[in-house]
């Protein structure tokens, strides 16, 4: 079976003819170009001006506190992508600013999505923690330029004192010690005087800003905790806000791109650069993803995982990359996804069926096609002689011989669907019925001849004779046959477990939920379904992570869960199904 491909990180919006450092690409020429969004235009306008040299320089920097998710995956190839394209670099940089939610897991998980996605960060991973000196010594500079404080006012009293939208913030009785009163208790909260929350170190900027983000935001806190690197060398942890821009400014970073929650920050951004007088890159803010049928929150996501409502991380439901990957879904297909999805600056919300669609897309053109039965119906063909075996060469993939032939076996007795056979069809109906003529799959034409009921009415097992002259799917008398169904021969038929994986919520806005419900109310009770499966004995050598169609059914990938006696297979995505539209019509 073909492999799956790989390749770097794509260009979804690429500049058109001509380098993107030419002086001639203006900003306006830029944005009037098919496929270049704002943050790329703002990039060329920038090499135009020779702003930065004409260097691109981003980075992707997530927290480690938690599995990466779709979310994630736009900022990735975003990062990446731009970096590619204009000949930058894109640093990973863990924001690891909180010991007490950061674990070595994160990392290692952070570190193989985006690898999987396609990041090459080379030699550049670098960490918030490598750089505790030089930011501490960041807040002494303030503190020295009288534009920080020690405040001894509790988080809560500190919420009290911000104000509100429409009335200013109240200043701390702390706000106007000395620099030298400043100084001595930073350091002594550096040598771990102090207990948790006894002390903060705050910005001085404006208590009556019409951005309450600017009103003396903390940029120091106590935290007596190991941290998963740096261990018990501190026990005071700069705040993110304080942390990210010198972090980008220390790295050489040009562009900082990021989602809209932090577009009020960009000013404490800038204020922390400009008033320490340090290198700037420009912060630039694009709309996050919002998903249908999908929450994106880290935080709800580790209270689905820390309460059992899914099982891990990487279960196939959830919407982490992990997740994704195990499911089955290409990297090249999320690539695509977050290429079709393009860039704003407003929020909006994608349906989850584009992301099935690049899913299915990638999939027709990529993975093998095999044989499987998932609801399982006996046939017994009464003309095909007893203890004959014969075998049908059939290949992977209809479109691309590549993939080359795999032997299939075929004997008196075979499994169907359930679903192939109706005693009594409606019309259009064009598969195994009473009196009916099908094709089976790549093997003969059958005509159904009886159906065995048991004492309930249900169907147990089909009687059925088989044209000895129809070998392959063709008949010499030229008969035609509409109907084509798939089997798998139960003498050698190879028993799995196959899991249906369905959206993990049953309505399209699970956020959004009523006051005394939560996002937890819309978990949908079919999101997994577990059936024994019978497959086609080429699947016993599949490789787990492998990816395969099985026909007329769907898409699907063997998972890790798998054992030689006993495998296991993830549904990644169904086909569409035209009958069933035209079922529920009547």
């Amino acid at each position: 079976m073909a492999p799956e491909t790989k390749s770097t990180v794509p260009s979804p919006a690429a500049p058109a003819a001509g380098s993107p450092n030419s002086s001639s690409a203006t900003a306006a020429e830029s944005a009037s170009k098919p496929g270049v969004d704002f943050i790329r235009a703002r990039i060329m306008e920038d090499n135009a001006t020779g702003r930065y040299d004409g260097k691109v320089h981003t980075r992707f920097p997530p927290e480690p506190n938690g599995y990466l998710h779709l979310g994630h995956a736009k900022s990735i190839c975003l990062n990446f992508g731009v970096a590619n394209e204009f000949s930058g670099l894109c640093n990973l940089r863990f924001d690891d600013t909180n010991p007490t939610r950061e674990e070595q897991e994160y990392v290692d998980s952070i570190r193989e999505d985006v690898h999987w996605l396609g990041g090459d960060w080379q030699d550049r991973e670098f960490y918030a923690s490598n750089y505790f000196g030089q930011l501490y010594d960041y807040a002494e500079q303030l503190i020295k330029m009288g534009k920080a404080y020690v405040d001894d006012l509790s988080a809560e009293e500190i919420r009290e004192h911000r104000g509100t939208l429409t009335e200013p913030g109240r200043e701390s009785p702390w706000r106007n010690r000395s620099v030298e009163e400043n100084l001595d208790l930073f350091r002594r909260m550096r040598a771990g005087e102090f207990a948790d929350g006894e002390r903060v170190l705050r910005a001085k900027i404006n208590m009556a800003s019409p951005n309450l983000v600017m009103r003396d935001p903390t940029i120091y806190r106590i935290r007596h905790a190991e941290h998963h690197r740096t261990g018990n060398e501190w026990c005071i942890y700069p705040m993110y806000d304080f942390t990210h821009c010198l972090s980008d400014s220390i790295e050489g970073i040009t562009h900082s791109l990021c989602t809209l929650e932090f577009v009020n920050n960009r000013e404490l951004y800038d204020w922390v650069l400009d008033t320490l007088g340090v290198y700037h890159p420009q912060q630039i803010e694009f709309a996050r993803l919002n998903l249908t049928y999908t929450v994106l929150s880290k935080r709800k996501l580790i209270q689905l995982v820390k309460e059992g409502h899914v099982q891990g991380w990487d279960d196939p439901r959830m919407p982490t990359l992990s997740g994704l990957r195990r499911r089955g879904v290409p990297s090249e297909a999320l690539r695509e996804f977050c290429s079709r999805i393009g860039l704003a600056r407003a929020d909006s919300t994608v349906e989850y069926s584009m992301l099935e669609f690049c899913v299915r897309e990638h999939l027709n053109a990529h993975a093998a096609r095999v044989m499987a039965v998932l609801d399982p119906i006996k046939v017994v063909i009464e003309n095909y002689p007893e203890g004959q075996v014969e075998e049908f060469d059939m290949p992977f993939h209809p479109e691309d011989e590549s993939y080359g032939n795999r032997k299939v076996p075929f004997s008196r007795e075979i499994y169907i669907e359930r679903d192939d056979f109706r005693l009594d069809p409606p019309k259009k109906y064009h598969r195994l019925a009473p009196g009916a003529e099908v094709r089976l799959r790549y093997a003969y034409f059958i005509t159904c001849r009886e159906a065995v009921l048991d004492e309930n009415g249900n169907v147990t097992e089909l009687r059925c004779v088989y044209d000895p002259e129809s070998r392959g799917g063709q008949s010499p008398d030229g008969r035609k046959v509409k109907g084509t169904i798939h089997w798998v021969s139960a003498a050698h038929a190879l028993p799995a477990e196959v899991r249906l994986y369905e959206q993990l919520f049953s309505v399209e806005n699970p956020n959004a939920a009523p006051e005394g419900q939560s996002f937890l109310d819309y978990i949908n009770p079919q999101s997994l379904t577990v059936v024994e499966g019978l497959l086609e004995p080429a699947l016993a050598e599949l490789a787990v992570g492998q990816k395969v169609q099985f026909e007329r059914l769907g898409y699907f990938c063997k998972d890790i869960d798998s054992t030689a006696e006993r495998p296991v297979f993830n549904r990644t995505a169904t086909l569409r199904d035209t009958w069933a539209k035209l079922d529920k019509k009547g």
